[in-house]
């Protein structure tokens, strides 16, 4: 079995990108363009939580996904022209608007709005880990886990957030015959 610092070390060595890129392959162009589908639409998400929350927290949370995705998606988009490969089409624009404006039978609630967020993150993540593990090429792989270690940060205070406020959903917890429940 190898040491941790092994693998590091196995993994470093594959990072050396002095090889010829040959083009990608269709798994490579796929999830480059499903991802940045899923940041494009968190985008559209994130403004209509914008646009009607009124919780300061959850409006710097929104805006710090925003940031990201925005980040991420102009990265990828970059890439993906240089490659060739076609851009997905993405919904339009939100326009601001008052969050006191938003109909109750319409708005959202801000346990709604997080929730939706944490589950877009979810997603994102795990395209993240499938498009670092399928990709031949180390520029590929790589760019995916810079993106996932980048969604992991974001979740981790997303969480916390989401537990300070009650918002977190959590299963029913596991508790086998026989033993007494918590």
């Amino acid at each position: 079995m190898s040491s941790v610092f092994e693998a590091v070390a196995d993994v470093m060595k594959t990072l050396i990108d002095n090889e010829p890129k040959p083009p990608l392959h269709i798994g490579e162009a796929m999830t480059c363009w499903t991802y940045l589908t899923m940041l494009e639409e968190e985008i559209a998400n994130v403004q209509i939580g914008i646009n009607t929350t009124t919780d300061n927290e959850l409006l710097g949370a929104l805006q710090a996904s925003m940031e990201l995705a925005k980040a991420q998606s102009k990265v990828l988009r970059d890439f993906m022209l240089l490659e060739g490969v076609t851009l997905p089409p993405v919904s339009e624009k939100k326009p601001n608007s008052e969050p006191n404006s938003v109909p109750m039978g319409v708005k959202l609630t801000d346990d709604e709005i997080a929730n939706a967020l944490s589950i877009k993150l979810v997603a994102n993540y795990m395209m993240c880990a499938a498009g670092a593990v399928q990709s031949v090429r180390n520029d590929v792989g790589m760019m995916f886990v810079k993106f996932q270690a980048e969604k992991l940060k974001f979740g981790a205070s997303l969480k916390t957030l989401m537990r300070k406020r009650g918002w977190i959903k959590i299963p029913p917890y596991y508790v086998p015959n026989g033993l007494p429940t918590p």
